[in-house]
């Protein structure tokens, strides 16, 4: 029995030798990519912090006594929280209820109806708000069908309405798919075990089941939070007279180009405090909760019985046809025959599609042009931090990791806001006009895409493998080339559609940075929205979808790519 041990010893005495005498680029690699993180991240974020205490004569503060002077301003802040918590405490019931129902319970159709939740987040946002308008909008196809019908009026849809009905479908998907893995690590045994000592099934469930999947409820609540802190596709088109900050701070933006902007700095630090504030919270009361299932036995889904799984099944399936309605109501739209901003319902037509892809391509091209160099570098930088992350960690590995999740954290304006002070005529470098602050905007904002992916797959992959490779006399980053970045492809797949979807339907930072004749497809919808050109504006989303979804059912159907799970 000794000799093996003795064996195995000294193959990873070799191996740490073999470590410490060759050179390994990862340390290099991870100030590279530290420093690169400060310049596009850190310092565009500072820049904003800095701006806001550049008051005009002499006065640091002349900001911020705006700010508190003009009643405006408060009143957004309370309503964007007011706003942000009823849409967490709405998603997260809708996530936790649909993750619930979907593990727990087995019915027909179940593999279909578990993965639909997920086209929430395919859609881009300004095409889910898009739909939603010409479905309940002031002329709306239901809102016109019941009052020329019914004689039955709706609600409007601007407003404090519009909103809590649409945030929540937007984003309860974050929360869906982190109790959905939660709930599947989750051991049985351990209810089974409350109940032998006495406990009711349901007492069980509140003592044992809640706590354990509690921690990725919170998280992924937090995300829901911040993410409706900074939303500003639906707040600006449905939101109405309700006064929100990142609309807020768009306006201030538009106002201020080209002079002191002061006001869109100071507001854009406003956001940034909160989203500070939030991290700060769920550090404190969520980090240090964390419980493992070890060996576990997962549920066995019961079939649906009687009048309870009746009911059950129809709030699922009410929740799964809002979640998709918009793919309907776009492909509708778009096929519509239209006059300007009148919609001919019933009439259908293929001019909308035409006239987009003929007569004004350059969207289209301009979306698959930059996102097909944003996704390429993404990816590949990507790949570097995660191996960094999981597998090189060094003394910088923490600050790195926080820097890339950053702009997760924060909104697209500000953080195109960041972007133009920096990178603007008055920045360390002029990139104002260009292809390349799309881009690098498109980069950082979702960058953490991939990071997540490609690190789930690291984790995933023992490091014995690449100690083996090392033992036997290949150094240390030909061993990674060899055995770790094979193993890596799938997760590398996974992490390029991601990204890709992602970037695509970015509008908020991409709006503050764009310049003439650059326009994205999103950036276009936006522009046609505003004008009352609603049925061209569902052309070019419905070829914005179709970019999406193609390369998802590519990766899943044909490579077996697990994207979501």
């Amino acid at each position: 029995m000794s000799a093996p041990a003795d064996a195995q010893t000294q193959a990873y005495r070799i191996t740490r030798d073999t470590r410490r005498r060759s050179f390994s680029p990862w340390l290099a690699l991870t100030i590279g990519a530290v420093l690169l993180a400060l310049l596009f991240v850190a310092w565009p974020i500072l820049n904003v912090l800095l701006k806001s205490f550049s008051g005009t004569g002499g006065d640091p503060l002349a900001g911020w006594k705006e700010f508190f002077a003009d009643p405006t301003y408060p009143t957004a802040v309370g309503n964007t929280l007011l706003l942000a918590a009823v849409v967490t405490v709405l998603a997260t019931a809708i996530g936790v209820f649909l993750a619930y129902f979907t593990a727990r319970f087995s019915f027909w159709g179940k593999a279909a109806i578990a993965v639909l939740p997920v086209t929430a987040i395919l859609v881009p946002e300004v095409i889910v708000t898009q739909a939603w308008l010409m479905f309940l909008g002031n002329n709306g196809f239901l809102t016109r069908f019941l009052r020329d019908v019914f004689d039955i009026q709706l609600p409007s849809l601007y407003g404090w309405g519009g909103l809590i009905l649409i945030l929540p479908l937007l984003y309860y998907t974050y929360v869906y798919l982190g109790t959905l893995a939660a709930l599947k690590s989750f051991d049985s045994q351990l209810e089974e075990a409350a109940m032998s000592l006495g406990s009711s099934p349901l007492a069980a469930r509140f003592n044992v089941m809640i706590p354990a999947i509690l921690p990725a409820v919170a998280s992924t609540s937090m995300v829901v939070f911040t993410l409706t802190i900074g939303n500003f596709a639906t707040s600006t088109i449905i939101g109405g007279k309700v006064e929100l900050l990142a609309p807020l701070t768009y306006k201030a933006f538009l106002a201020e180009t080209g002079g002191d902007p002061l006001m869109q700095s100071t507001l854009a630090t406003v956001a940034i405090a909160i989203v500070a504030l939030v991290l700060f919270v769920q550090r404190m009361t969520v980090g240090g909760r964390r419980y493992e299932m070890v060996q576990g036995r997962s549920w066995v889904p019961i079939r649906l019985r009687g009048a309870s799984g009746a009911v059950l099944a129809a709030i699922a399936a009410v929740i799964l046809i809002a979640s998709t309605l918009p793919l309907g109501m776009v492909a509708v739209m778009a096929f519509t025959e239209s006059a300007g901003p009148v919609l001919r319902w019933g009439t259908f037509s293929l001019d909308n599609v035409v006239k987009v892809l003929t007569r004004e391509p350059q969207p289209i091209l301009n979306t698959i042009g930059y996102g097909a160099m944003a996704c390429a570098i993404g990816v590949f930088v990507s790949v570097i931090v995660s191996v960094v992350i999981v597998k090189k960690k060094t003394v910088l590995t923490p600050a790195l990791d926080y820097l890339v999740m950053l702009p997760m954290a924060l909104s697209g304006t500000v953080l195109g806001i960041g972007m133009v002070t920096t990178f603007g005529p008055a920045g360390i470098f002029n990139l104002s006009g260009t292809t390349a602050i799309i881009v690098l905007v498109f980069v950082i904002r979702r960058l953490v895409h991939g990071v997540r992916n490609a690190s789930a797959t690291l984790h995933a992959i023992p490091d014995s493998l690449e100690d083996a490779s090392i033992s036997l006399g290949v150094p240390p980053f030909r061993s990674f080339l060899n055995v770790v970045l094979p193993l890596m492809v799938p997760g590398i797949a996974a992490a390029t559609v991601l990204t890709w979807v992602t970037i695509i339907g970015e509008l908020s930072a991409s709006l503050v940075v764009y310049s003439a004749g650059k326009e994205t497809i999103t950036i276009k919808v936006f522009q046609l929205m505003n004008t009352g050109l609603n049925a061209q504006a569902a052309a070019y989303g419905l070829i914005l979808i179709l970019l999406a979804v193609a390369p998802i059912a590519i990766a899943t159907r044909a490579f077996k790519i697990r994207l979501f799970t």
